[in-house]
């Protein structure tokens, strides 16, 4: 009814680059295409950079912007803490966040160690705050139908995932040290940036994880140190050399708690794959497939089709009946990446308005974590290695 006021969600980002952009289209536009139960207030952007964050701030809507992110965690005026900083960052930031009371939505993967996630989750029940962590792959719709195909058993019992995460873009040599990878700054290379969102998928549509073995590799050991950074470039020092610490790529096997396996692949020196993120999933009546380079399509295969019409079928999820797609435009009018961002948010401010977390959350981002590190210490050992017995235990004897 017009008139009425909506409770309002006003919003603290903390960094303010590739995902800050992404994550402030999401809040600019919810309430353009959806209903939320809530209202986002983009209230004060922060960074470390003076003179770019005010930038920031002017171009994508802040209404100010802080310097130093414990003083906008300080502030009365903010309800949700949303962290779109490198890896190192998020525990700190997150727990203090935490601890003032404040709601905290935090970039992938949750955090540089699975010890850290578990303080992360710790501080936020703790403290009794929402939690949501961005895996905006997620919210495409024609993941979301093909979770729905999944539970409604139309491909009966699940026997494979097979899901990679390719990309090329720091294939030349002469590609400069970025933070990414900086073992320091981010942990782990593809496999903390790429798989985490094909293990985060493949939880989502499979189940939960039992055990992996897997490898990581680093194919360019030395890298020109960066002296100046934006995105996902930088510029090279003409002289500098820097060890390159965290993997080019990662590689492992999987058994699910349900009886599933699956194969992984996370790498970043697989030429002409700009942002390859696929999925195939095998069940006793049939499959599905998909890539983020064409989201609005599901792949799906019936084996009880009859035989001459068998054959995978593109399914367009554009209809009114594919989740989230009713909030946009007619059928076959297409949406894109950014739109997975809108999807997630409406979920975060409908759940803050209702008072739960909505998934994947801190929870999630724990269980991710649990597998990402399996898999680094599988590589070292050269063992499989069981997720339960990682999130039982603080530490595990490598």
């Amino acid at each position: 009814m017009v008139g009425l006021t909506k409770k309002q969600v006003r919003i603290g980002m903390i960094g303010y680059k590739f995902m800050g952009k992404a994550h402030s289209h999401a809040y600019r536009d919810v309430s353009f295409f959806f209903d939320p139960k809530a209202e986002p207030v983009m209230q004060a952007i922060c960074g470390r950079n003076e003179e770019g964050v005010k930038q920031a701030a002017e171009k994508m809507g802040w209404h100010s912007y802080e310097t130093d992110w414990r003083e906008l965690i300080k502030r009365d005026d903010i309800d949700l803490i949303d962290i779109v900083t490198p890896n190192n960052s998020h525990a700190e930031i997150a727990i203090a966040a935490a601890e003032a009371g404040k709601h905290v939505y935090c970039e992938k993967p949750l955090a540089m160690t699975l010890e850290e996630s578990k303080r992360m989750l710790e501080a936020v029940q703790k403290n009794n705050v929402l939690h949501m962590i961005n895996h905006n792959y997620r919210f495409a719709p024609a993941v979301q139908y093909a979770k729905k195909l999944i539970e409604s058993g139309r491909l009966g019992k699940i026997y494979h995932i097979r899901a990679a995460y390719l990309q090329d873009w720091i294939m030349d040599p002469s590609f400069p040290l970025v933070w990414r990878l900086s073992k320091e700054t981010c942990g782990s290379g593809s496999h903390g940036d790429l798989a985490a969102h094909i293990i985060d998928l493949a939880r989502f549509l499979v189940g939960e994880f039992k055990e992996v073995n897997g490898i990581l590799e680093t194919f360019i050991k030395q890298r020109p140190i960066v002296e100046e950074s934006s995105g996902l470039s930088g510029k090279a020092s003409a002289e500098k050399m820097g060890a390159v610490d965290v993997d080019d790529a990662s590689v492992f096997i999987a058994r699910f708690e349900n009886g599933a396996i699956g194969t992984f692949e996370a790498t970043r020196f697989a030429a002409g794959n700009r942002n390859g993120n696929r999925f195939e999933i095998n069940g006793e009546k049939g499959s599905i497939r998909w890539n983020v380079e064409n989201l609005n399509n599901l792949d799906v295969y019936f084996h009880d089709d009859e035989p001459g019409l068998q054959g995978f079928r593109s399914i367009n999820c554009t209809e009114e009946v594919h989740p989230y797609a009713s909030a946009y435009w007619p059928s076959a009018h297409i949406i894109g990446y950014e739109h997975t961002f809108i999807n997630l948010i409406v979920e975060l401010l409908n759940g803050i308005h209702n008072g739960y977390s909505p998934s994947p959350n801190f929870e999630d981002g724990v269980k991710n974590q649990a597998i990402l590190e399996a898999v680094e210490r599988s590589s070292e050992t050269r063992k499989w290695l069981t997720i339960a017995d990682l999130l039982k235990k603080e530490t595990i004897e490598k």
